[in-house]
């Protein structure tokens, strides 16, 4: 079981946003995600928790950042409920999309998991609704994933394998690499991977 932290920032500025804190797991049904986020001072910020099926698909999403909260899986598409901070009034949403996405690390595992391009093949195109922190307003928008390249590297643990994707927004036509190492990711924009307790899951 993966446990570790990320260190997040502004990939623009450079700006710190603070740390992920995570550990997940795989499983004969799918793989599950666990975080706390905390700001640079240390007070904590917010949460994630997602649940994917064998197939990548999100079976359950929760996300908390500030007093605003998510609930959501894949339903008729995506289906989420979202509770302001009085939690007297919640909003309910249903999208023709494929999965969630957001700030967390968590996400590009799981729509790796999902859209699972082969090298040579292209980019596969992908509907997503996107949550952000602090009000976890959702935004849907269409991104692109291609499989660039696989290397292996010597560890201490064995062998480890890292995908490069090259992934493409469609409605801005920005791009940028990620690099997955089974489901923990190594670097992304605004996210470093500083520590790992133990090595990546392997997915089957």
């Amino acid at each position: 079981m993966p446990r570790g932290r990320y260190s997040l920032h502004d990939p623009h500025d450079h700006t710190s946003l603070g740390s992920e804190h995570f550990h997940c797991a795989t499983g004969p049904s799918g793989w599950r995600y666990v975080s706390q986020l905390t700001a640079p001072s240390g007070d904590h910020t917010g949460s994630v928790d997602l649940t994917l099926d064998e197939l990548g698909r999100p079976i359950r999403l929760q996300l908390h950042a500030a007093s605003w909260q998510v609930k959501g899986a894949a339903l008729d598409g995506v289906t989420w409920v979202r509770t302001d901070p009085t939690g007297e009034h919640a909003t309910e949403g249903n999208v023709a999309a494929h999965a969630f996405t957001g700030a967390s690390p968590a996400f590009y595992v799981a729509l790796a998991r999902l859209v699972r391009p082969s090298k040579g093949e292209g980019a596969k195109r992908v509907r997503l609704v996107g949550f952000t922190s602090p009000v976890l307003a959702p935004r849907t928008f269409d991104q692109a994933w291609a499989l660039l390249g696989r290397t292996t590297h010597d560890t201490d643990s064995g062998p480890l394998a890292v995908d490069e994707y090259q992934v493409s927004d469609l409605e801005t036509g920005e791009q940028h690499s990620v690099h997955l190492a089974g489901d923990v990711v190594l670097s992304a924009p605004g996210i470093e991977l500083e520590e790992l307790e133990s090595p990546p899951s392997v997915f089957s």
